[in-house]
């Protein structure tokens, strides 16, 4: 073995005419200096030796006759300046499978180069091209070092890194590869720094979600397919196969409803992009799948050949102060449950939606500007839940944002421009906006859903129709805000809508300020009304509602209108300076309560300081219908309006219902007690302390919800409800299935409950036993904050069974306070469920002798009672089963009479089941 220097050439001076030779000759450290010329042979190094090109780079070139030219299987050794050719059977011109081995400025074709098991390659300002699988594939525990080499003409992928392998990659090249330049499978991990990815023929960077590649200032650019993609589509053994197909696919978010769980294991994302630049892609600019967690950091996505970022499956995508501009397609896009997190940044140019969320998916967005869009700016669709918050939205082609189907929005502090179409546009939907301003759209805030959507201190101005419209139907909360300078009417109240608004200001609409159309029934407040083009306020042919402490001004036409059949109230409110205060239809049927005029020229209201009463009755008529605003043709069916007198019908009703004795006169008395409030509050006295919650313990079946909706009714009769309609819940629709879930949930239940009452079946699985970190437990605060900031506004009424009902309150001491009372439904009586049978047949033209009654009677002695005993459920399965067993009967006579066909005899009343 030989130490120092050893010279090799092919012909002439040297002391070895190959390199085998020599490096069987050297001892560790020697070094082999290497004369130009052709070295056909494959070379084994396993100690410290260095081997180098004496000329320089391109001068010996070192040929395989069969396998990998270079075979690395231990030590340290270093390789400058040569140039490695493999054999042409299209497998590895360098192997190492083991060792820390350094190539220096050198230059590998034909062939990949291929680190396996624990090997520790280096690679410094080397070439590799034209081999076929890879340009370098790393696979075991690998752990390499790549510094300003470049990859390029390979058929297949540029660099791949599989099982825990694991790379660090610096101012390196991938180009001109069939498949993706960058590929990491199962374990592996990598980082890139000033990297580049161009031309290749698949995906730039293609990882599976397991995988941990971190790309920092790189540039991935001109793709066929996807600047990025992330998923469970690669054979972690093998590699993927270039042009592999990306399908994202749908999984349910964590439901065991413990809130530490769905935070838990929130870490750095697994894929990190810092200051990359992804453009002119084939498909997509990013695209994540299945479990996929990844996160763009300061980069730019541009020029993509579909959407700039997508998120699918399970994956979890954050996007922090990242520009996505000048797509053919949607700029970022979540779907299925995959979860979006967008701060900072913008997203500009695009060709379709700036931001669409769709699926099951969560999407969060702050201090983003979305703008110049093809299609709606942000469209949230399906059942998405999405977040804006402090963001800007303009210059959209069609509306600035769309909630459609159940999706649910909450915006703060967003700002909306020059839309085409709507600024805000709800159509199925939910919807809060808070603190969000409107400008220069069709109409600023269109509302069209089933749900209760809230829109508080808001700002509306400059669009080209109504600022606030609610469609036909809608009932809405608008609490605070402005709408000004509107080229029609302020707020339109569209035909059978209710909406509760409060403190609103309405000023330069060009139109009327407030519209109300046919059977509309809003409840108006505190509203400020000026300088209109039209009316102040426009109740149309048949509309109704309650307006109180109002003011209208500046009104072009009278301040206030109201059309035939009409029969709003107006309580407290002032009209001042302007023409005409009121004028009426002759059907008119309006009310007003100690309402005033100032400085109007012609006045019907009195002044502010004449103290006689002021009860404006409806015979006080102007024709006026020629001056007041007609925005449309409108009608359709009324709803009968609050009214006293049905209380005595209501309370017939409820005394007509079978059994619940002591139910039934609890609840009498708590109407006389409400309608003596209600008078007391008429004539200026302060009302007693009164909580209108009820807690209702009994098993099922024993009339709970009947009497809850009919306690919303006899509320609504007393004026102390506006509808009195029942929203029923439960834990499934109150509680969410993930953090920052529950409580947009509650809230969305409670607003459809505006007006009436909120039934809550089960109430005691909002807190399962033993379980204190449950999301429950954040529903019930949700709603006693609610519950407290809306205490006129809903009846809550929480049912369950009497010993757990004791168990939710326990639970929250807040409870307690809310819930003074309690209706106990005692189960029904045998003879209750007979009578309960009865009704049931009279209303299904059946008839019962006593024969019968008497066998039904005998029926219901004999069923036990045990927990899980339906109650008046049992009276109508038994009802039901005697129609099916009466029509067996019936079926087998020839020629059955009408007693035949209506009478049901004790051979139809079931056995018992014990």
């Amino acid at each position: 073995m030989k130490r120092g220097v050893l010279r090799v050439a092919d012909r002439g001076w040297g002391t070895y005419r190959t390199l085998t030779a020599a490096l069987r000759a050297a001892d560790t450290g020697a070094l082999i200096q290497v004369q130009p010329g052709e070295y056909r042979e494959s070379l084994l190094l396993d100690r410290d030796v260095t081997v180098v090109a004496e000329k320089g780079p391109g001068t010996v070139r070192i040929i395989a006759p069969h396998g990998p030219a270079v075979t690395v299987g231990g030590g340290a050794p270093v390789l400058r300046e040569l140039t490695v050719e493999a054999s042409g059977d299209k497998g590895p011109a360098v192997l190492v499978t083991g060792g820390a081995p350094e190539f220096d400025r050198c230059e590998v074709s034909g062939g990949c180069v291929e680190a396996v098991r624990d090997a520790r390659p280096v690679l410094r300002t080397c070439t590799v091209e034209g081999a076929f699988g890879s340009g370098t594939h790393l696979t075991g525990t690998v752990a390499a070092v790549i510094e300003d080499c470049v990859i390029r003409s390979v058929t297949g992928h540029g660099l791949t890194l599989a099982d825990e392998a694991r790379a660090e990659v610096r101012r390196t090249t991938v180009e001109r590869v069939t498949g993706s330049g960058l590929v990491l499978t199962g374990q592996a991990r990598a980082t890139f720094e000033d990297c580049a990815v161009a031309h290749v023929g698949d995906a730039a960077l293609l990882a599976h979600f397991s995988a941990r590649p971190v790309l920092r200032d790189c540039r991935l650019h001109d793709s066929k397919a996807q600047g990025v993609v992330i998923g469970d589509l690669l054979d972690t053994t093998s590699g993927p196969r270039p042009g592999a197909t990306v399908t994202g696919t749908a999984a349910a978010p964590p439901r065991d409803g413990n809130p530490a769980s769905a935070a838990a294991g929130r870490e750095e994302p697994r894929v990190r992009l810092d200051r990359c630049e992804i453009h002119r892609t084939g498909k997509e600019g990013v695209l994540a799948t299945d479990e996929a967690e990844l996160r763009l950091r300061e980069c730019t996505v541009r020029e993509t050949g579909g959407a700039g970022v997508i998120a699918a499956g399970r994956s979890r995508v954050e996007c922090d102060r990242t520009r996505v501009v000048d797509l053919p397609g949607t700029g970022i896009a979540a779907t299925d449950t995959a979860r979006l997190d967008v701060r900072g940044g913008s997203v500009a140019r695009t060709g379709a939606n700036g931001v669409h969320a769709a699926g099951r998916s969560t999407v969060q967005v702050a201090d983003c500007e979305i703008a110049t869009t093809g299609y709606t700016a942000v469209h949230c669709t399906g059942d998405a839940g999405v977040v804006l918050d402090t963001c800007m939205v303009r210059d959209s082609t069609q509306h600035g944002i769309r909630v459609e189907e159940r999706a649910d929005l909450r915006a703060e502090g967003v700002v909306v421009e020059r839309a085409r179409k709507n600024g805000v546009d709800v159509q199925d939907g939910d919807a809060v906006l808070r603190g969000c301003r409107v400008a220069e759209a069709t109409v600023g805030i269109r509302l069209d859903t089933g749900h209760r959507p809230l829109v508080h201190e808001c700002t509306v101005s400059g669009t080209t129709d109504s600022g606030i419209e609610v469609a036909a139907g809608t009932r809405a909360v608008v609490s605070g805000g402005r709408v000004e300078s509107v080229a029609a009417a302020g707020v339109f109240l569209d035909e059978g809508s209710e909406t509760w608004i409060e403190n609103l200001a309405i000023d330069d609409a060009r139109g009327s300020g407030l519209v109300i159309w046919a059977g509309a029934r809003p409840r108006v407040r505190s509203v400020t009304v000026e300088g209109t083009g039209k009316n102040g306020v426009y109740a149309g042919d048949g509309a109704h509602g309650l307006l109180e402490d109002c003011s209208v001004s500046g009104t072009a036409y009278p301040a206030l209108y109201v059309g035939a059949d009409a029969s709003p109230m107006f309580r407290r409110c002032l009209v001042h300076d302007t023409g005409e205060d009121v004028s009426l239809d002759d059907a008119a049927r309006a009310r007003f309560e100690q309402c005033h005029s100032r400085d109007v020229k012609s006045a019907v209201l009195p002044a502010p300081d004449d103290t006689s009463p002021s009860v404006l009755a409806a015979a006080v008529r102007t024709a006026g219908g020629a001056r007041a605003e007609q925005p449309g043709t409108g009608g359709g069916p009324d709803r009968a309006a609050t009214d006293p007198d049905q209380l005595p019908a209501l309370l017939a009703e409820l005394d007509e219902l079978v059994g619940l004795e002591r139910v039934k006169q609890e609840v009498a008395s708590m109407a006389k007690l409400m309608q003596m409030v209600k008078r007391r509050q008429e004539a200026g006295l302060q009302p007693p302390p009164l909580s209108r919650h009820l807690l209702f313990a009994g098993n099922p079946g024993t009339g709970k919800t009947t009497v809850a909706r009919l306690y919303g009714r006899l509320l609504a009769a007393l004026g102390l409800l506006t509808s009195g309609h029942l929203v029923e819940a439960d834990r499934s629709s109150l509680v969410g299935e993930y953090v920052g879930h529950t409580a947009p949930k509650t809230s969305a239940v409670f607003r459809r409950a505006m007006g009436g009452v909120l039934f809550i079946d089960e109430a005691y699985a909002l807190v399962p036993a033993g379980q204190s970190n449950d999301f429950g437990h954040e529903a019930i605060a949700t709603l006693m904050k609610l519950m407290e900031d809306h205490r006129d506004d809903v009846v809550v009424i929480a049912a369950g069974y009497p010993e757990d009902m004791e168990r939710l309150m326990a639970s929250n001491p807040g409870l307690a306070s809310r819930f003074t009372r309690t209706l106990t439904f005692e189960d029904y009586t045998s003879q209750d469920l007979v009578r309960i049978v009865q009704y049931q047949a009279e209303r299904h033209d059946y008839q019962l002798g006593e024969d019968t009654l008497g066998a039904l009677r005998a029926h219901f002695d004999s069923l036990v009672r045990t927990e899980h005993f339906g109650n008046g459920r049992a009276a109508r399965q038994t009802f039901q089963r005697m129609t099916e067993q009466h029509a067996v009967r019936v079926s087998d006579l020839a020629e059955p009479s009408d007693e035949d066909l209506t009478r049901l005899l004790p051979a139809d009343v079931p056995p018992a089941v014990l």
